[in-house]
């Protein structure tokens, strides 16, 4: 998993029909890379997420083809700082 801040929505008018319910979202990872990613949750702007690629993010939609790369599967609400005390909250 990849843990990601949402940075902006992408809108798109026309998409092909096997495409399931949900938005577009450009996300940010730890490391700074910007990708796009398939949200089925409803996320917003600001929002700590986590992100699963490749063929795991595809088999989430197991009644029709998607072509899904990245997909959101949780919002982040909150962290346990770490046994250092240098967690963060999101």
């Amino acid at each position: 998993m990849i843990r990601a801040t949402v940075t902006g929505k992408i809108w798109s008018s026309r998409r092909i029909e096997t495409m399931p319910t949900g938005g577009y979202l450009e996300v940010e990872t730890e490391t700074g890379t910007r990708l796009i990613a398939f949200d089925p949750l409803g996320c917003a702007p600001g929002e700590a997420v986590l992100i699963t690629q490749g063929s795991v993010a595809a088999a989430y939609f197991t009644d029709r083809t998607a072509a899904i790369d990245a997909l959101i599967i949780g919002s982040i609400d909150d962290e346990t700082p770490n046994k250092s005390g240098k967690g963060r909250k999101s």
